[in-house]
This record gives C-alpha cells, sequence and structure tokens, in this order.
C-alpha cells in the first residue's frame, strides 16, 4: 500500500498505525501489518525484532505526534488571565480527544498489555515520564514533575471519560469551575 512512497521501515510504522487505529493492539496481528504495509512478514522481525516492538513504536509515534500538536496549539493560547488561560487551554485539549478518538482508545487498551508484551511497560513508563515534564512546560511549571503529574491526572481522566461518556465531560469552563471548589476545599 505504501511500498512506492517510503521505505519497509517507514512503511511498517505506517501500516502498524493503521492497524492499531483499525483494529486496537490486542487484535493486530503481524499478517494484519504486512499487509497494510505492503512488506513481508520477515521485514517486521528485521527492522523492529518483534510484532510488540513495532506496535510500540508506531504507537509513541503517534503520541509524539498528537503532544507536538498540542504543543503548538496550546503554547499559541494567548490568554493573560491565570484562570481563564486554564479555561482555554483544557478546551483545547478536548478539541484534541474529538479529533483523535482511537489514539486515547488504543493508549487505554495498552495499560492492559504492559506486562503481557516485552519491554511495553519500559516504553510506556519512559513516554509517561517525558509526558509528565512536557504538560509542566505547557503549562507554566517547567520541570516541575509534580505539578506535571497532576496535570497528567487530569489529561488521562478526562480522556476515560471522553471514551466512555463524550455528553458529560466536562468542558474547560466546568473543570475551571471544579478546580475552584476543590482548591478551596483544600486551604
Amino acid at each position: 500500500m505504501y511500498h512506492w512512497i517510503m521505505g519497509n521501515r517507514e512503511n511498517l510504522l505506517a501500516g502498524a498505525r493503521r492497524c492499531l487505529f483499525d483494529k486496537g493492539y490486542g487484535r493486530t496481528t503481524a499478517r494484519d501489518i504486512a499487509a497494510t504495509a505492503g512488506v513481508s512478514l520477515a521485514a517486521i522481525g528485521y527492522h523492529f525484532g518483534s510484532k510488540e516492538a513495532l506496535l510500540n513504536a508506531a504507537l509513541l509515534e503517534a503520541v509524539r505526534e498528537w503532544g507536538d500538536e498540542l504543543a503548538g496549539t496550546l503554547t499559541a493560547v494567548r490568554v493573560d488571565d491565570p484562570a481563564l488561560r486554564f479555561e482555554a487551554m483544557w478546551a483545547a485539549v478536548l478539541r484534541s480527544f474529538e479529533e483523535s478518538p482511537r489514539l486515547w482508545a488504543v493508549q487505554l487498551e495498552l495499560v492492559a498489555h504492559l506486562d503481557q508484551a516485552p519491554g511495553l511497560r519500559e516504553a510506556f513508563t519512559e513516554s509517561t515520564r517525558a509526558a509528565r515534564l512536557g504538560l509542566a512546560e505547557l503549562f507554566g511549571a517547567p520541570g516541575d514533575e509534580t505539578v506535571g503529574g497532576f496535570y497528567q491526572a487530569l489529561l488521562g481522566g478526562l480522556a476515560m471519560q471522553y471514551l466512555t461518556d463524550p455528553s458529560s465531560t466536562l468542558s474547560g469552563t466546568g473543570l475551571l469551575a471544579s478546580l475552584r471548589v476543590v482548591a478551596g476545599q483544600v486551604r
């Protein structure tokens, strides 16, 4: 499918990504990826060592791209008032869920496979830490992994809510109102 545009490695990454989003992590086979990529099954082993390593690489690439796009969107938010900036930034995060729900569904599915796929937990742990630091920077606390962890917990919870019941997921305005209530309770 992709072979005339890219090399085998790139074809495999693109094919794995498509299979992840179409079938999910657990239901994607090496044959699915090879057929989608238009390459031999042996190419998976040659370039990645295993189907799982290829799927992990494809997902991490997709997450990095999402993160880069979101970072661009969030840094473009130019609101001086911190509360209104929080609201606007989380509204942008929620829009990103609408644009890429399969990315989030696959990530949540992946959690169930952390101890079953070789190297998955390590790759996921490393990318999770990088995400915490990235979120801390985007939300104005560069290098603060604790603050990044707070935003990551918020992000993950919102993703879960959005995937299960999009209509009841808090908006940026709802998040800000809730944060004010919680902050008042812990003073």
